[in-house]
């Protein structure tokens, strides 16, 4: 009689006591990254219509906050990430939380246009190191077998960040409404100040983490055969490494443009249905501004609920029929659900399934990313080539709010105009899938090392 086929358990039934605390402490630096960032998303149309003097330029000016900001999270994650393979993954984390938590806490305190966007481009630095660093330091301490599913939900985990700032944001514009915020705060200056307080308290629970068993022998390794641990050019001059990098970047680039680029302005064009659905009822501009901000925050909520299902979706996919495939569904879901919002969604009682769909189709590509990129660099460099990949991207997205912006401008400067902006900039989502005949495929495969 044969033998049953034994019991396959759940990859999580792999991990011990410090598998564990190496996963939650690295899922809530990004989820309290990922928190901020959509704080800033929320709060910045307030803060345009408090610090922007010419108020017909309140909507460009708000591109370029998001440029500045992109800008600061390109730089910092090319500085953090090379650190991270040279210093190790845990004590560069915590310096990367603890700088964008604190710069969060000052944006509030802005008192014009240009002190805002140096305090973004401050919180960027913090905010572009935690990814790569995060995904590295999990993808060095867990089993082999185990990775990829403890990236995907690790990723996945970020929306929970998202969804948390959708529900401060509509608990303070409720709370705004009323009138009840402390020390005449504003909404936009409440959302910097909450999104500070968590982050701030992680940088102590960091400080508790070892650096990765892989990582220091590597370390050790490396020192006695002279390889160099965080070395860009060691990664552009290796025509392995390098041919990775150049085409994780094109890969990057194309989603983190879909998602910052255009998908995180939805709030302009939720704000914009709302205003128009009230313009007869009379409200007088705080009023308005509340409700404008409580939608926006609805928005949020909705896009992540979708951006959840979506990243655990194409995480499985990964697993299941490889990285390539799952990108390249990815991609194409994120193009054809932000067609769907900027050119279709008109009504109120539509925001309720088209702001999940785009969610669903632009944060997915981001769960692939977290088991991608890891998996395509060795050790001395899996953080400073993830952090390549993902933050040189954001140089290329940086300029897409700052492209929308300008098409916004040249065709009119309406809301319609800046539809019209997002979807041509939308093409650019495309670009990704020229580069996967070229990229290897990483499934049930190894981490490379030198």
């Amino acid at each position: 009689m044969p033998n049953p086929s034994p019991t396959v358990q759940p990859w999580w039934r792999s991990f011990n006591r410090e598998h564990w605390f190496v996963f939650a402490v690295a899922s809530l630096a990004w989820l309290f990254d990922c928190l901020d960032q959509q704080l800033f998303n929320l709060a910045r149309d307030g803060a345009m219509e408090t610090l922007v003097l010419e108020k017909a330029r309140i909507a460009e000016f708000g591109s370029y906050t998001t440029s500045f900001f992109l800008i600061g999270w390109a730089v910092g994650g090319l500085i953090f990430g090379a650190l991270g393979d040279r210093f190790g993954r845990a004590r560069i984390l915590s310096i990367c939380v603890l700088l964008y938590s604190l710069c969060t806490g000052f944006s509030s305190f802005a008192t014009s246009y240009g002190g805002f966007c140096f305090y973004r481009i401050l919180t960027g630095l913090g905010v572009g190191g935690v990814f790569g660093l995060s995904v590295a330091l999990v993808a060095d301490s867990v089993p082999d077998h185990t990775r990829a599913p403890a990236l995907g939900l690790l990723q996945s985990l970020s929306t929970v960040g998202n969804i948390t700032a959708a529900l401060c944001g509509i608990a303070i514009s409720g709370l705004a409404a009323k009138q009840l915020l402390p020390f005449e705060l504003k909404a936009w200056q409440a959302m910097f100040l909450v999104g500070a307080v968590p982050a701030f308290l992680c940088v102590f629970i960091i400080g508790r983490l070892k650096e990765p068993a892989k990582w220091t022998a590597a370390r050790a390794e490396g020192a006695r055969r002279g390889i160099k641990f965080g070395s860009y050019l060691s990664l552009l001059r290796h025509p392995k490494w390098s041919k990775h990098a150049w085409l994780g970047l094109v890969m990057c680039g194309a989603g983190i443009v879909g998602l910052w680029g255009i998908g995180n302005f939805h709030p302009t064009i939720v704000r914009s249905i709302v205003a128009q659905h009230l313009s007869a009822s009379n409200l007088s501009p705080e009023a308005l501004a509340s409700e404008k901000a409580h939608w926006s925050s609805l928005g949020l909520l909705l896009q992540n609920i979708g951006g959840f299902i979506g990243m655990m979706t194409l995480a499985k996919v990964a697993q299941v029929k490889g990285r390539r495939f799952a990108f390249g569904l990815a991609i194409i879901l994120s193009f054809l659900s932000t067609l769907l919002v900027f050119k279709f969604l008109r009504e109120i009682s539509q925001i309720y399934w088209m702001i999940p769909l785009m969610g669903f189709g632009q944060l997915s590509v981001f769960a692939v990313y977290a088991i991608y990129l890891p998996e395509l660099f060795p050790t001395s460099l899996r953080s400073t080539g993830t952090s390549f990949c993902y933050n040189v991207g954001r140089f290329v997205a940086a300029s897409a709010p700052f492209t929308v912006g300008k098409i916004t401008k040249s065709l009119g400067g309406d809301l319609e105009a800046f539809r019209s902006a997002g979807l041509w900039v939308s093409l650019v989502l495309l670009l990704g899938l020229a580069v996967l005949p070229f990229l290897p495929e990483t499934k049930d495969q190894p981490l490379p090392e030198e």
